[in-house]
C-alpha cells in the first residue's frame, strides 16, 4: 500500500493592499511519490523587498518543479539544497537593484520518512498524540525591536543556509505550516484546540488563519495542514520496482521460450544468482538475470536484485550496460544487454600485466565512469577488474550492480562487509559508511593491480582482518612508470581517506595537468629536459676524450 495522506489549506490578505504568502501541493503520480515524495510547502515573501509576492512565488514554482526533475537517486536534502541554491541565485540577480526575498518552510513525505527544510520565520509543527512539536527555528534577531528582522532568508545573502530536519513517519500524525501572520498572533494552546475539535483539514487551516485576524494580526495569513492517514508496508525499492509479488521464473532450458524471449544457454550459476544468455525476436543477445529457487524466501532478495536493474536504469550512459523496458515482464528478473568482448579480468589472464599506453587510456575512464555515478548520489562498491568489460566498440563498461548503495535508500543487514576484500579500503573494515571515497579506493588498487600484478598491501583473503601499512610504489614493479604517476597510484589507495582523491573530478584534473606536464616535457629539448644530466654527458665525453689524447700522446713520446 502506498503512503496515503490528506490535507487542507488556507490564506488570507488581511489589512494588507497585497497577499505576499504562497502555498504549494504536490501529490505526484504514483512512480515519483514512491520514489521523491509528496511536497508541501509555504513561503512569506518580505514585503520590504522589491517584490515580495514574486519572490514566494517563483520560489514554490521553482521547487515544484525543479525538485521533480533531480535524479531519483539523490536524497530528499540534497535534492532540495542543490535546487534552493540555485534559485536563491536568481533572487539575488533578478530583483533590478533591490533585494528579492522570501522565507521558506517545506516538507517532503517518501515512504515512511519525512524531511523538512527551512529558511525564515514561517513555522513547521508537528501533531501526534495530543501533544504539539515544533520543528522549526525563527531565523530572526532575537534583540528588542528586531524579533521581526530576518538574518536568514531565500535572496538575503550569497550563502544560503537551509536547516534540514529528517523524521520517521507515525500514522495518524499531522503536519502544520504557518505563515508568521498566523503563529504571531495565536498561541500555540489555540492550535492545538483548533486540531483537536476539527478533523477536516481544510476547515481547520480556514479557522487558524481567521482565529489570526480576529486576534489582531496585520499581516498575511496562511497555514498548510496535512494528515498521514496509511504508511506503506514494503520497502522503498519495493514500492519503486513493484515487484513484491512476482514469481521466480522457472529453471529455463537452452532453445526454451520464455515471455518473448528465446534461451540460448546458462551462464552463470551461483547462490546469489542465475545468468542466462537470451535472444529477442531480431536474434540480438541479451543476459536475463533472476535469483535461484533457494533464495526464494529470502525475504531482502527480491527487492535487491531489482533495485540493482533501477540504479542501471538511471545511470543509462555508454560506461553502463543497457537495460530492457520488459513491459510484459510476469515473473521477477531483468535484463541488460550483452556486449562483445571481455573483462580486465579476462584480458589480464590472456596477456598479463598492460602496457604502459593502454593503462594510460584506461585510467581516466575508470575514473570518469565512477565520477558519472557518484553524480547520481550512486555508489559501486564492487570495482575491480572482474567488474570492468572492455567492448569490441572500444567501450569501458561497469559491470554487476548487486552490491551498489545509494545512500538514503539502501540498507545493509548488520554486520555485513560488502566488496571483495583485496579491494576494500581500510576504514571499511572498521564499519564506515559507504562513500565515494572507497570507490576511488577500490578503482586505485584495480589501476595498481592491471599494471603490476600485484596489490598495494598484498592480496587479502575472506574473513580475514588486514593490516595496512606503507603500500610497496608501483614503481617497484614497472620502472617504465614516470614519478608523477607512481605517486598518483600512491595517493590513490592511501590508508587514511583524507589523504585520497575526494572526488573523481579531483582525480580526472590530476590525471589532464599530469599528462601535459610529460606531454610539454617531452617537446622541450634535453638541456631544457635535464640539465644536469647534459652537462655531466659533456664532461664525461670530454674527460674520456683528454684521456685518450694524453695516452695517444704518450705512446707518440
Amino acid at each position: 500500500m502506498p503512503l496515503q495522506l490528506s490535507f487542507g489549506e488556507a490564506t488570507a490578505t488581511g489589512p494588507r493592499d497585497e497577499n505576499q504568502d504562497a502555498l504549494r501541493i504536490v501529490t505526484p503520480t504514483p512512480g515519483l511519490a514512491a520514489s521523491k515524495g509528496a511536497l508541501f510547502a509555504i513561503a512569506d515573501g518580505v514585503s520590504q523587498c522589491a517584490d515580495g509576492g514574486l519572490a514566494a512565488r517563483a520560489t514554490l514554482q521553482a521547487l515544484a518543479t525543479d525538485y521533480y526533475a533531480t535524479p531519483e537517486t539523490w536524497t530528499v536534502a540534497q535534492s532540495l539544497d542543490r535546487l534552493l541554491v540555485a534559485h536563491n541565485r536568481w533572487l539575488q540577480a533578478n530583483g533590478n537593484g533591490q533585494p528579492l526575498l522570501t522565507t521558506l518552510t517545506a516538507l517532503v513525505l517518501r515512504g515512511r520518512r519525512f524531511t523538512l527544510a527551512h529558511v525564515g520565520d514561517c513555522r513547521a509543527y508537528r501533531w501526534h498524540g495530543g501533544n504539539l512539536q515544533r520543528l522549526s527555528e525563527d531565523h530572526v534577531w532575537d534583540q528588542p525591536n528586531m524579533q521581526h528582522v530576518l538574518k536568514r532568508a531565500m535572496g538575503l545573502d550569497q550563502h544560503l543556509v537551509v536547516d534540514y530536519l529528517d523524521g520517521e513517519l507515525h500514522l495518524g500524525e499531522c503536519f502544520l505550516l504557518l505563515s508568521d501572520g498566523v503563529w504571531a498572533s495565536i498561541t500555540e494552546g489555540d492550535i492545538q484546540n483548533v486540531l483537536r475539535d476539527q478533523a477536516d483539514l481544510s476547515s481547520a487551516a480556514q479557522t487558524l488563519v481567521n482565529l489570526a485576524h480576529q486576534t489582531g494580526s496585520q499581516d498575511n495569513a496562511s497555514a498548510l495542514l496535512l494528515r498521514v492517514e496509511e504508511l506503506p508496508d514494503a520497502a522503498l525499492a519495493d514500492s519503486l520496482a513493484q515487484l513484491s509479488d512476482w514469481p521466480l521464473p522457472p529453471k529455463l532450458r537452452p532453445g526454451q521460450a520464455f515471455e518473448g524471449w528465446i534461451v540460448d544457454a546458462l551462464l552463470a550459476e551461483s547462490r546469489q544468482s542465475l545468468i542466462y544468455r537470451v535472444s529477442d525476436q531480431q536474434g540480438q543477445p541479451w543476459l536475463l538475470k533472476t535469483l535461484p529457487s533457494s533464495r526464494h524466501d529470502e525475504p531482502e532478495a527480491g527487492p535487491a536484485l531489482l533495485q540493482e536493474e533501477w540504479f542501471l536504469r538511471r545511470v543509462a550512459g555508454k560506461h553502463f550496460p543497457e537495460t530492457h523496458g520488459l513491459p510484459q515482464r510476469q515473473h521477477l528478473y531483468y535484463v541488460q544487454r550483452e556486449y562483445s568482448g571481455a573483462t580486465l579480468a579476462q584480458h589480464f589472464l590472456q596477456r598479463g600485466p598492460m602496457e604502459l599506453p593502454d593503462w594510460r587510456q584506461l585510467a581516466p575512464r575508470l575514473v570518469r565512469a565512477l565520477g558519472m555515478l557518484h553524480r547520481r548520489n550512486i555508489l559501486h562498491r564492487d570495482i575491480k577488474p572482474e567488474n570492468l568489460h572492455l567492448g569490441d566498440d572500444g567501450e569501458l563498461r561497469l559491470l554487476d550492480f548487486g552490491l551498489a548503495h545509494c545512500p538514503g535508500l539502501s540498507q545493509d543487514q548488520p554486520h555485513s562487509l560488502p566488496g571483495t576484500p583485496s579491494y576494500l579500503a581500510p576504514e571499511a573494515f572498521t564499519g564506515a559508511q559507504p562513500s565515494r571515497e572507497q570507490d576511488l579506493y577500490a578503482a586505485g588498487v584495480t589501476l595498481y593491480y592491471l599494471l603490476t600484478g600485484h596489490y598495494p598491501y598484498g592480496e587479502v583473503e575472506a574473513f580475514q582482518r588486514p593490516r595496512f601499512g606503507t603500500p610497496a610504489p608501483a614503481s617497484r614493479y614497472r620502472p617504465d612508470l614516470p614519478v608523477w604517476l607512481d605517486e598518483m597510484l600512491k595517493r590513490a589507495v592511501a590508508v587514511e581517506p583524507k589523504q585520497r582523491f575526494e572526488t573523481a573530478e579531483e582525480w580526472l584534473l590530476t590525471l589532464e595537468q599530469g599528462e601535459r606536464l610529460a606531454a610539454s616535457t617531452s617537446m622541450r629539448p634535453l638541456l631544457e629536459r635535464e640539465p644536469l644530466k647534459v652537462w655531466r654527458t659533456l664532461a664525461l665525453i670530454s674527460l674520456l676524450l683528454n684521456l685518450g689524447l694524453l695516452v695517444w700522446l704518450g705512446k707518440g713520446a
